[in-house]
């Protein structure tokens, strides 16, 4: 697709423009294509992720809305690795359900969550671009689906799980290498490349055709959205650079290390197996030595140049392995 065909990146779209109600078309419209159902939003909810600091770089994006069902719905956009990101949309999930339910109301004013991750990391081992989860109860012996039976309104009402618990859905857009061809996947296209083709017909993405256009913003707003571009490939870039040089720096002092603890265990060796094949084994065993302190050195590099950044502990933690006490020990 040609350059005029980029549209501002979703994240941009969350924070400053999605929120206003003459836009809830784009977030409706992606909504619809990925649960399968039409939605509509009636407000847009206060969310503590959707910071506004110059400084919140490196933080994720995210948007909370009410539609006519009375669901919550959350959307959320995470440029950078997190070690604990399950534990944190977990929590994030508890704590919209215990915030939209008042001390004393009955149970059944509980709002049904969903929990809708954009993800530009790689979360772990998958071969596919979108996951989903909710919570079933299957019979051990049977596999049948369980339906709760409920009262409302004096009819006996059976409710499946899943239409209580929340659902979860992770999108792993670095993972998309299709070439689009259903609505969802030209919404995965756009998550991905920013661009929408001219002839969408997926829901929403028309509307965004018209609303997100990088030229159609102020020379203000067009300065702030550039400086949150550079922000996001700086901070990338910034992670994979300290990793590499860590890696190298590391590799280079582990074979050093190792042909000198080659030579000392040789010598020693040497003295009961002979000379030459005391060194040989010496050698090898030293540089096996060797590259497993210089691994660990690598990682320390890696960890102090990241920490110099001031980059957050838990990408440290990712990035290199190390736990938290070795990382503030340095």
């Amino acid at each position: 697709m040609e350059q005029k065909d980029k549209y501002i990146r979703f994240d941009w779209a969350i924070k400053r423009l999605l929120r206003n109600k003459a836009n809830f078309g784009v977030l409706e419209g992606f909504l619809t294509v990925l649960l399968g159902e039409d939605i509509h939003i009636l407000e847009i909810l206060e969310s503590e992720g959707n910071q506004q600091r110059e400084d919140d770089k490196f933080n994720r994006v995210d948007i909370k809305a009410r539609n006519s069902k009375d669901e919550i719905i959350l959307v959320e956009v995470q440029n950078t690795r997190e070690l604990y990101y399950l534990e944190r949309i977990l929590y994030g999930v508890a704590k919209t359900i215990t915030e939209h339910i008042d001390l004393g109301e009955i149970y059944s004013n509980v709002k049904k969550v969903y929990s809708i991750s954009i993800l530009y990391f790689d979360i772990g081992q998958g071969s596919d671009y979108l996951y989903h989860g909710q919570n079933t109860f299957l019979g051990v012996h049977t596999g049948d689906h369980l339906k709760v039976t409920t009262k409302e309104q004096g009819a006996i009402v059976r409710k499946l799980p899943a239409e209580i618990f929340p659902e979860y859905f992770l999108i792993r857009v670095n993972e998309f290498n299709k070439v689009a061809v259903t609505p969802l996947e030209e919404w995965i296209e756009y998550l991905k490349t920013g661009c929408i083709r001219p002839n969408t017909k997926a829901p929403g993405l028309e509307e965004a055709r018209k609303k997100l256009v990088y030229y159609n913003m102020d020379k203000a707003e067009k300065l702030a959205y550039d400086r949150h571009i550079d922000a996001v490939m700086i901070q990338n870039d910034v992670l994979s650079t300290a990793k590499l040089e860590g890696h190298e720096e590391g590799r280079q002092l582990g074979l050093e290390e190792g042909r000198q603890r080659g030579l000392e265990e040789g010598m020693k060796k040497g003295l009961e197996q002979g000379i030459e094949q005391g060194i040989e084994k010496g050698i090898e065993q030293g540089i096996e030595q060797g590259i497993e302190q210089g691994i660990i050195k690598e990682k320390t590099i890696t960890a102090r140049k990241l920490k110099s950044l001031n980059i957050p502990v838990d990408s440290i933690i990712q990035v290199t392995g190390l736990s938290l006490e070795e990382i503030e020990k340095l």
